[in-house]
């Protein structure tokens, strides 16, 4: 006699925790929200057009996953960065609302399918980001290759961000996305070293910084880029001290954002900041010579980012005509 079990029903009334590596840590206070964090509800018909080509193209975007609160306006205007390689990232990072865990085989479809996506939306300008893909030989670098060369080829005109994870430990990888040349290279340092153990801990600081550095050695036209979150509990001569690091790498563009809790599991918000502290940090980094500082609390990586490319075009030119 064989017994078949039927585990489906099982499996729809407990899901797998979306962040098992977060589920015995001890609830932690969240802050209530200022008023200069609230957001309103999406509810456009530009909303809903966008979340039904993303849907039917059966494509992951970051703006979902990481729960971004500028959702609805990007969105709205058929801006979306889309993230690549699926959805599950093979880190633990502590501010992070992306599922952790043993990712799924690459689907070597997926570079035609965003590009697919790019043209259909008409973009302008369109950023693909992806998870960390540590269990892949090259991080994932050749899917990012082929999504750019995809996405060249079904919408020519279209300008290509990149938002990478860092290949640590992985040979190679970075030279070969240089090579397929996007218009903007971005990775994010996300906080300052002393964070790193709690907020980051598997990457490595001066790694991020060398990354971004050896991005320009390599072709110096391409626009290198670099965020981070505020109210994890740095100081404000930490985040001075970084846009050095970075302008001595030669990071054109430095994004500010207030970090915002996914969860009681994940990393606290220590503090909120004003509007005028960040208003004060863009003034600064343009006085250490950065192209472009984007600072507000509800700046994100991608956001505005096709409006910002043409002011760090605009901006590179106005460089070199002064030199």
């Amino acid at each position: 006699m064989v017994t078949v079990l039927d585990t489906r029903k099982v499996a729809e009334a407990s899901p797998r925790p979306r962040h098992p590596e977060k589920a015995h840590r001890p609830d932690t206070e969240v802050l209530p929200k200022p008023d200069w964090i609230r957001v309103k509800a999406p509810v456009s018909p530009g909303y809903f057009e966008t979340r039904e080509i993303v849907k039917s193209s059966k494509l992951v975007t970051v703006c979902e996953e990481a729960g971004c609160p500028n959702i609805g306006g990007c969105w709205e205007k058929k801006h979306a960065t889309f993230m690549i390689m699926g959805g599950i990232c093979t880190r633990a990072c502590s501010f992070c609302n992306v599922a952790t865990g043993l990712p799924h085989a690459l689907d070597m479809g997926e570079p035609a399918s965003v590009a697919r996506a790019v043209a259909q939306m008409g973009l302008t300008h369109v950023v693909i980001t992806s998870v960390d893909r540590d269990d892949l030989p090259d991080g994932g670098a050749e899917h990012f290759v082929q999504t750019i060369r995809a996405i060249r080829a079904a919408a020519p005109g279209t300008t290509i961000e990149i938002l990478t994870p860092d290949f640590l430990r992985k040979p190679g990888a970075l030279e070969r996305v240089v090579e397929a040349r996007p218009d903007v290279f971005n990775h994010n340092l996300e906080t300052v070293p002393r964070n790193y153990l709690t907020v980051r801990p598997g990457a490595r600081y001066f790694h991020s910084i060398r990354l971004l550095q050896r991005v320009k050695e390599l072709d110096p036209t391409i626009f290198t880029k670099s965020g981070i979150m505020v109210g994890l509990g740095e100081e404000r001569n930490e985040i001075l001290q970084l846009m050095d690091d970075l302008r001595t790498a030669d990071v054109d563009f430095m994004t500010i954002g207030q970090y915002l809790q996914p969860t009681r599991k994940h990393h606290p918000v220590i503090r909120y900041v004003t509007p005028e502290e960040f208003n004060s940090y863009e003034t600064v980094g343009r006085t250490k010579g950065f192209l472009l500082v984007a600072s507000s609390p509800l700046t994100r990586s991608s956001f505005h980012a096709g409006e910002d490319f043409e002011k760090l075009k605009a901006a590179r030119l106005a460089k070199q005509a002064a030199a």
